[in-house]
């Protein structure tokens, strides 16, 4: 059986590990899949720099309508065409190809969406199993039978980082204070009413 040691605030705890994780190969698997579509996709670009997509944005979103009249513009009139500019034939490949590859990333996005989703959903699970151990030897200890798990809780209690959290009225009851005591701080500067005036 393979042991694993932590430390826990300056404790060393040794946690056995009975199964391999058999899960990490098969991620890693997907990872190389999905790396080897770099060299499948055409025109695949990584971006420079963090604004890239957003500089890229204005022209990106301009209207196939427009895009499709300036190309029959170019095709027609010689007084158009530009000698660094892209033909016709390959403005619409350009076209073609955002066309057929946005729902691919729509895809990827909505499944990259799901795994974070599974992967919470399994954290979820094991820490709700956990939490609920924790509960049942909390409850235990405080038996004198099961007074033998008292180290387990403490180490739980550590590893897990709780504190004690105020009661509701506790965080009410310094803001009440601090009122009061502003109330007679104004009271006690105030001048006292003159009693000619009265």
């Amino acid at each position: 059986m393979a042991k694993i040691e932590r430390e826990i605030q300056n404790e060393n705890v040794v946690i056995p590990v009975t199964n391999p994780n058999i899960y990490a190969e098969s991620a890693q698997l997907r990872l190389e899949e999905l790396r080897r579509w770099r060299d499948q996709i055409p025109r695949f670009a990584i971006p420079e720099t963090v604004d890239a997509t957003r500089r890229l944005s204005p022209a990106a979103a301009v209207p196939p309508v427009f895009i499709e009249l300036t190309n029959v513009a170019v095709a027609n009139q010689t007084a158009l065409v530009r000698v660094d500019g892209a033909p016709p034939a390959e403005v619409r490949d350009l076209v073609a190809y955002a066309d057929a590859y946005v729902p691919l990333a729509d895809e990827l996005e909505m499944m990259a969406q799901f795994i974070r989703y599974s992967t919470t959903a399994a954290r979820n699970l094991a820490g709700t199993e956990a939490l609920t151990t924790y509960s049942l030897a909390q409850r235990l200890a405080r038996q004198k039978r099961y007074a033998h798990l008292k180290p387990h809780v403490a180490d739980m209690r550590r590893a897990l980082g709780k504190q004690r959290k105020p009661k509701p009225e506790e965080p009410a009851k310094p803001a009440a204070d601090g009122a009061a005591k502003a109330a007679a701080k104004v009271a006690w500067t105030a001048p006292a009413p003159d009693p000619m005036k009265e």
